[in-house]
């Protein structure tokens, strides 16, 4: 006769399968991201929470991030996060401007794809000066031809971004998911605000307006 569990155990076997198929989720499935910076403003504002599909590019090995059951890959216009080639232990978001086979130029801020004149909807710029090519790409790069099994992105916040522009294509094993909601958004709290202000401004600072916005 099997000996009953006791309440102990039951709850401890509850946590574990709970702590798995959220691990598994996160994994495969859904995660949840913060915006750190203004790079995507003002698809994204800092202090906005988003949850990103990992599942719809195909479910990739951990650690080693090969596709082990492809889907779909990256498209141009799509938000995705991603590892950032310069430093794995951080997560970068920007949109897809260049996927396999692109050629993507900048002339005077004004984007090129394959020769042709990029429809650039999402892109704001706040700087009117021009930089010059041999100072530095911001305004003024390339052509550059995307290699296979990579993108090219750039955030938004065209001026506010340090993006493909600077440190070069991203992996596609290194695409981590496309975001697809923001589900919280607060503003940051003032710097020299006292706890007492932080903890008093909480409901002030939530953009009601911005809950559940799907990004364009």
């Amino acid at each position: 006769m099997t000996k009953p569990k006791s309440k102990i155990q039951e709850y401890a076997e509850a946590i574990v399968i709970a702590i798995l198929i959220a691990l598994f989720i996160r994994t495969f499935v859904i995660q949840a991201f913060k915006i750190p910076s203004g790079s995507m403003k003002p698809t994204f504002e800092i202090g906005d929470h988003i949850l990103v599909s990992k599942f719809i590019y195909g479910v990739k090995i951990p650690f080693i991030r090969n596709t082990l059951i492809p889907i779909s890959e990256p498209k141009r216009g799509d938000i995705v996060v991603f590892i950032y080639p310069e430093d794995r232990s951080k997560d970068f978001i920007k949109r897809v401007i260049g996927v396999s086979g692109d050629t993507i130029e900048i002339r005077n801020k004004k984007i090129y794809l394959n020769g042709m004149p990029y429809s650039d909807t999402y892109g704001v710029y706040t700087d009117d000066f021009i930089i010059p090519g041999s100072i530095q790409p911001r305004d003024n790069f390339g052509p550059m031809t995307v290699r296979p099994d990579a993108i090219f992105v750039m955030g938004d916040n065209r001026d506010q971004s340090y993006d493909s522009r600077f440190w070069g294509l991203v992996d596609l094993k290194d695409v981590m998911g496309k975001a697809f909601i923001i589900y919280w958004s607060i503003a940051p709290y003032e710097k020299d605000s006292s706890f007492w202000g932080r903890f008093s401004s909480v409901i002030s600072r939530i953009r009601w307006k911005r809950i559940a916005q799907l990004p364009r």
